[in-house]
This record gives structure tokens, sequence and C-alpha cells, in this order.
């Protein structure tokens, strides 16, 4: 599956591309090609992306014996969170809801609550589920403490994966800090708190910031200047994924962290490809997101 990725050098051909169309057609022969089919709008390729490297998560859930079902939903929760964000969304704006993910028998909680019909109800819902840390953040914290609640299940279930949420956890609250000017609440600081500790509430920017994580979240705000350069230090996060899932691709034994590795750098191709069609979609002939990414 890994083999058939896009990779990083035809993404940036397709991100050079005179129009979307023809970006697109680069996709024809790719791991991509089923799901975005004959599609033209740039949303519809972007959601395709993200459904193929579902589907191939629920195939391989389906190849690993039952002891491989807790890290196949733990990583199909990032679904799940995006599912559950569509939903509040239509809620409290009263909108069409967007079609959700399918989870098929990788989800948690999700077919009890898209049963919600009320910002409230979905509250209550969220409450006596498995994102239940999410709600104590309040409605605009909710992406962030969805993520922050993935994140740590994931870290739970392979440890792997942890140096990926302290990593996240250190952008969020840098980017709540400095850049949004917001204190990260009680339940965040509590959510964070088992990553990154708490002296990092004594930092006033990023220089004092970087010494109170632990060395391996603090990795990846090197380099990063300014705080409106934090977005290039999310981008360089997904290379690091992308190459520590090469990693478990060739150095594991058979098991769950080669299926945490393939999943990975699935995942980082599908960003890296939907980066690129956003350069050709607009116009711009590059990246910048490829570039810092490179």
């Amino acid at each position: 599956m890994a083999e058939r990725r896009v990779g990083a050098g035809t993404s940036r051909t397709i991100a050079a591309q005179p129009s979307l169309t023809a970006g697109l057609s680069l996709l024809a022969d790719t791991v991509y090609a089923d799901r975005i089919g004959d599609l033209t709008a740039l949303a519809a390729a972007e959601r395709a992306t993200r459904e193929t490297v579902l589907w191939h998560l629920r195939v391989l859930a389906g190849w690993m014996p039952a002891t491989g079902t807790r890290l196949a939903r733990a990583v199909a929760a990032a679904y799940e969170r995006d599912n559950i964000l569509g939903l509040a969304r239509s809620l409290a704006e009263g909108g069409a809801a967007a079609v959700p993910f399918d989870l098929g028998s990788l989800g948690t909680a999700w077919s009890r609550l898209q049963r919600a019909s009320t910002p409230d109800e979905l509250t209550e819902a969220l409450r006596t589920s498995s994102w239940g840390d999410a709600v104590h953040g309040g409605g605009a914290a909710l992406p962030d403490m969805l993520t922050l609640v993935w994140l740590r299940r994931l870290a739970e279930v392979t440890a792997a994966a942890r140096p990926w949420a302290e990593a996240v956890a250190a952008l969020t609250v840098a980017r709540l800090r400095l850049v949004d000017g917001a204190e990260p609440g009680v339940g965040m600081r509590r959510l964070v708190r088992p990553l990154l500790g708490e002296r990092w509430q004594d930092a006033t920017d990023l220089t004092t910031l970087r010494p109170l994580l632990p060395r391996s979240a603090g990795a990846v705000l090197q380099g990063v200047d300014t705080p409106e350069d934090l977005w290039r230090a999310e981008s360089r996060l997904r290379a690091t994924v992308e190459a520590d899932g090469f990693r478990l691709l060739r150095g594991s034994m058979p098991g769950p962290e080669v299926v945490l590795g393939g999943i990975a750098v699935l995942a980082m191709d599908a960003w890296r490809v939907r980066a690129a069609l956003a350069a050709t979609a607009s116009g711009t002939g590059s990246s910048e997101v490829l570039d810092a990414v490179a």
C-alpha cells in the first residue's frame, strides 16, 4: 500500500500544473485513482484523498488479528473527530451536516453521537462517551480538545505515537498562548499534563517555552523564531511523522507497529497531495507548505 503512494516528487509536479484538472490527471495511476475518478472540484478531491487512507485502514483492520483492532480504532478516531466537528457546526449554525466519513466497524462512539439533534444533546452524548474529556474546554476549544483526546488515545495504544502526541500538544499550547493570546483552560491543561508536564505554563514567548517542554516535544519548535512561523513547525512535523512511518515499516517485526507505519506514510502522502492540489487550483505553480516540508 505504501509503495503506491504519490511521493514528494510527483506532489511537486502536481503543484506546478497549470490547472486543477491537469493536476488531478497525474493521480490517474495512483492509490487515489479509484476515489478521485472524474472529480473536478478541489474540496471533493481533497476529501477523496482522506477517504482513500480510511479505506486502506479498514482493509488493514480486516486483515489484522483481533488484538490489532484497538490500534485501528485509535487511528480511525481522527475521522470520528472530524465527524463530530462537522455535526457540531451543523447543529450550531443550522445548516446541513457534511456527509460523515464511513468508519465501518472502526467507530467508537459515532453511532450514538450522530443521533444528537441539538448542541446540548451532542455535548451530553460526548460527555458520556470516550470523548468525554473534550467537552471541558467549551465550544471554541472543541477542535483542539478532540485532537488532544485522539492523540492521547493513540499514544496509549502504541508508544511509537507518543512523540507525535507530545509535538502536537506543544504546538497547540504555543499557538493558543502566543498567536491567539488565549490561556488554555483547565480541561486542556489536564489533557496535556501527561504529555508536557506543567512547566510550560510559565513561558511568555517561544524562547522561554522550548526549554520548559520535554526534549522530544521542544524539538518541534527548533528553528521557529516567531509565533507567526508556527505553521512551518506544523508542516515539518508531518515530515517527521512520515519518516517515523518509514522507520516502522522497514524496521519492525510483523505486528501493529508495521500497520501504524504504513498508515502514517499514507496519511502524510495524502496530506502532501492535498497541498499540491491546493497549489495548482490557486495557480501559484508551487506550494509554500511543500517547501516548508522539504
